[in-house]
């Protein structure tokens, strides 16, 4: 009998609190309500602070790619407290805490790269001595290598000369960091104004062909890193060689 009246009881409980409302999860502190933005100043005011949520999440994404973390609840704190002359911090702090952060995240920045760049090289190497060995790629006595992919007819440029080119360059993971074809124009630029890779490759083409480059660091950019090109990277170029303007 006991044991009946405590299963109904146990029973009861169950059924009471299966029919109580459950409990909201907490709400996200940085969620907001989108309102309607209608008239002029709305519209101002909305992308003002758009642009600084902008500025501020672009930093906080460089911190947190170098492993240093933001407690972004206390972030909009300090905005609105700062905005209202209530931070808790004094302007000197603000500004001494922002340099550290700055300074960590260029050395943490300066240790990723070296890294980066040293295996770039070890990458490049490995590759270039496999390819070589490709059937009907060729290497200069500079460690320049390529592959004919269609002749062309007339004469070469000279180093002094102006070329007119389409071309396509990629890394050896194969992200394109740039293309005249992308642009839908090609591109013009006196051939002794461009990396020792170009330099060298164009003059071995004649008007109308098309060649594959394998351009080591050494004869592109070396060890710095310019734009979406990290450094010590071993390139690959394919160029077709439209015109040559000689020189004056």
């Amino acid at each position: 009998m006991k044991k009946s009246i405590f299963t109904m009881l146990t029973l009861s409980f169950v059924i009471l609190s299966a029919c109580q409302p459950q409990p909201k999860p907490p709400k996200d502190p940085l969620e907001v309500e989108m309102l309607p933005l209608e008239s002029d100043l709305e519209k101002r005011s909305y992308a003002l602070g758009a642009s600084i949520g902008q500025i501020v999440e672009d930093k906080i994404n460089k911190q947190k790619a170098v492993e240093i973390e933001l407690d972004h609840v206390l972030l909009v704190q300090g905005f609105i407290a700062g905005m209202q002359g209530k931070s808790q911090l004094t302007d000197k702090e603000v500004k001494s805490l922002n340099q550290l952060i700055d300074a960590q995240v260029r050395e943490k920045n300066k240790v990723i790269r070296a890294k980066q760049t040293a295996e770039n090289k070890t990458a490049g190497l490995a590759f270039l001595t496999e390819n070589a060995e490709r059937a009907g790629v060729i290497q200069t006595e500079s460690g320049l290598q390529y592959e004919i992919l269609r002749q062309g007819e007339g004469r070469s440029p000279l180093v002094s000369d102006t070329v007119k080119v389409q071309y396509k360059g990629t890394l050896l993971n194969g992200t394109e960091f740039d293309s005249s074809y992308a642009r839908n124009k090609p591109a013009s630029f006196p051939l002794n104004r461009v990396i020792k890779g170009w330099t060298e490759g164009l003059q071995l083409m004649k008007e109308g062909a098309i060649f594959k480059f394998y351009v080591p660091s050494e004869l592109a950019y070396g060890a710095r890193t310019t734009g979406k090109i990290p450094g010590n990277s071993t390139l690959i170029f394919e160029v077709e060689l439209l015109d040559i303007t000689p020189a004056g």
